[in-house]
């Protein structure tokens, strides 16, 4: 894990292909997580939230073992973006916490988490943070010799896992095709007794993925396309029948024959489950042609292009039958353009156009959420020196429109403008302070705007924007969501102690979130509401290497969001952390251990309950054999939880459904040619 810092492995080089001029992790102006090698593969869970969760200023909101969302500094969908080698991710996982991120972590080189100017190269829906999977789907490169691969088993203990993943890029002069598929299947995942039982029921996850490209490869750059296709099912914990009838009265929750029966269920309702537990059946067909081009003119050091198309379908099956389905036919365009130094400005510049025609059918019903949405943006970032201070500008504008297929319904459309500076001071040779500033805007979300009706996965009553009353049409319309940040990091990139510490503010005007009006047991009537709202929070790492063989971090993390004016606190906003890690390397084994505290959260929202803190201690040994210049072998086995212990995660829908997996062994033996 690279938390933006230099130090004993050289994490200061990594380059962060998603910001712009190929600036390394130290070179950015708010903290850069890249999550790559030996140290990716080791993390690597069936989820990309899990696979993130622990990283400093990364949480979660899992649901189950087949879905979770990464939470960045208190902020997840819809403003936490997910991209795929920097093209959106096309599914349904900004909707709903139950629909799981297609990204395949098992097919990742790597992980890319950016903040701050650079996230504005891809959207308003990244003002929280962007996540860039970095796949080898599209070949950048002829391997030596003509062909490279690998392949890999793993097993795990917890869920009794079965994976098996494997890829092969094969050159042909300027050719080259890659293969690569995974297979993954678990079972529900074991927690400690104490939760009551021995598993959590419907969290297991079945995941097959395979890809296809291939690229034509110049000393200048690539153009290659790449076929990917995704089957999932997954199992949906924490859904209650028992909540079907419930409606809204005005404000107020009706939950029919409830309120005479005094609220009372048993211990399966309680932990919500049933004899059979719906899942999700998820197929997505992906296409990607990707192209980099250095110095295509004089004026050009660089065209990046990419273009994705996506349909996506997944099924809510309950008792044999699809009660709900979800579809997305979406594309996305991006073409960037880095010109030369001009009088010491050097810059990218670009468009993007996006479309997506999301329909929803419930019970052979059509669903509000059925809507063609088509959003246009140019974009514009620079840089310039002065001596020992580099600034930095960005600027994007969209025009959106979503146009509802219910007819009753308005179209409505916003054009969020938004533009940030940032100054990076470096100083006595191995320290850096960059100050950061923004001005972002947001339009609301599908979600936000059309949902209305029951939503049994996360057991609310959903009232959107718009569907709540159609009358707001013109108020949407101007009513987007605008947000003033500050962002300070401070850094020390040379020598045996190393540290990134980064500390917001940001000062939200009509923060659209979920607002609970009324609550039955367990069942919440929610409306998307906008308040004036901050967030404000601390997290880093500091990192010392003893020899080149041994090295010990400290991190942690912490989020304060409110409403303002005695508004009140956010819901599921992450508690602080604070651990360490120590890391060693003696000839071919490997070994890292790390201890973080998550304290209690006790400043929760209005029908939230507390959160208690909890330890999580997990640990890595790996053996690495090489078996010549291109063939190596490794072993190794990653226990999570050790201690067992209770956890539950305060940003999930469905926590007291669905605590943290227990203690969890994975073996795995990786072997690459």
């Amino acid at each position: 894990m690279a938390f933006a810092q230099a130090g004993g492995h050289g994490l200061g080089d990594i380059v962060v292909t998603a910001a712009p001029f190929g600036q390394t992790v130290d070179e950015t102006a708010t903290p850069v997580v890249t999550l790559t090698g030996e140290e990716l593969i080791h993390r690597r869970a069936a989820t990309l939230g899990e696979t993130l969760a622990g990283q400093p200023g990364i949480n979660f909101e899992n649901f189950g073992g087949g879905a979770s969302r990464p939470v960045i500094r208190g902020q997840s969908s819809p403003r936490v973006q997910v991209l795929s080698d920097s093209a959106n991710v096309q599914d349904a996982s900004a909707i709903s916490p139950d629909h799981n991120v297609t990204g395949e972590p098992l097919l990742l080189r790597g992980i890319e988490v950016l903040r701050g100017p650079a996230t504005l190269l891809y959207g308003s829906g990244a003002i929280g943070g962007a996540v860039n999977l970095l796949d080898e789907k599209v070949p950048t490169f002829v391997p030596e010799g003509g062909i490279s691969g690998v392949a890999e088993g793993r097993l795990g203990t917890g869920d009794d896992e079965r994976s098996f993943v494997g890829g092969a890029t094969v050159g042909f002069g300027p050719l080259a095709l890659r293969v690569e598929g995974a297979h993954r299947r678990s079972d529900d995942y074991r927690v400690p007794s104490s939760f009551g039982e021995d598993r959590v029921h419907g969290s297991y996850n079945d995941t097959s993925t395979f890809s296809v490209g291939g690229s034509w490869i110049g000393p200048d750059g690539y153009l290659g396309v790449a076929y990917t296709r995704q089957r999932n099912e997954y199992g949906v914990p924490g859904h209650n029948h028992d909540y079907e009838s419930c409606h809204p009265h005005g404000i107020g929750l009706h939950c029919g024959s409830h309120a005479e029966e005094g609220g009372e269920h048993d211990h399966d309702h309680e932990h919500g489950h049933e004899d059979e537990v719906p899942f999700v059946k998820l197929r997505s067909n992906r296409f990607d042609i990707r192209s980099d081009y250095n110095n295509p003119v004089p004026a050009l050091e660089k065209v990046r292009f990419r273009l994705s198309f996506t349909d996506y379908v997944h099924d809510e099956i309950e008792e044999g039958e699809a009660e709900n389905t979800f579809l997305n036919k979406a594309h996305d365009l991006r073409l960037e353009l880095t010109h030369v130094p001009i009088g010491g400005l050097r810059g990218t510049f670009g468009i993007q156009q996006s479309g997506s025609r999301f329909q929803a059918i419930s019970g052979g019903d059509t669903h509000t959420l059925n809507t063609d949405t088509s959003n246009t943006a140019i974009f514009l970032m620079e840089t310039f020196s002065l001596g020992n201070v580099r600034l930095e500008a960005a600027a994007r504008q969209e025009w959106q429109t979503v146009k509802s297929l219910i007819t009753r319904y308005p179209s409505i459309k916003h054009k969020p403008f938004s533009a940030s500076a940032a100054a990076i001071w470096s100083f006595g040779g191995d320290y850096s302070l960059a100050l950061s500033l923004a001005r972002t805007e947001r339009a609301p979300s599908v979600q936000e705007l059309y949902a209305y009706g029951l939503h049994l996965a996360t057991n609310t009553y959903e009232i959107g924007i718009v569907s709540g009353n159609s009358r707001l049409a013109n108020q949407v319309s101007e009513g987007v969501e605008r947000s003033n940040s500050v962002n300070l990091t401070l850094r020390k990139t040379e020598g045996p102690t190393t540290f990134t510490i980064g500390a917001y503010h940001q000062d939200f005007d009509n923060y659209i979130y979920a607002q609970t009006l009324d609550q039955f047991e367990d069942f919440r009537l929610i409306r998307y509401a906008g308040a004036e709202a901050t967030f404000t929070g601390v997290d880093g790492e500091v990192r010392h290497a003893f020899n080149d063989q041994f090295a010990l971090s400290v991190f942690g993390d912490y989020v304060r969001a409110k409403l303002k004016n005695s508004g009140g606190d956010l819901p599921r906003i992450p508690a602080g952390r604070l651990g360490a890690r120590g890391d060693a390397h003696v000839g071919p084994f490997t070994a890292d251990a790390e201890y973080y505290h998550v304290f209690e959260q006790d400043r929760f929202a209005a029908y939230e309950t507390r959160t208690p803190g909890y330890d999580m201690i997990n640990a890595t040994l790996a053996y690495r054999l090489e078996l010549g210049s291109k063939h190596s072998a490794e072993l190794f086995v990653r226990g999570t939880n050790l201690t067992n212990e209770l956890a539950y995660n305060h940003t999930s829908f469905i926590k007291s459904f669905s605590p943290l997996r227990g203690r969890n062994f994975v073996f795995g033996l990786r072997g690459a040619f």
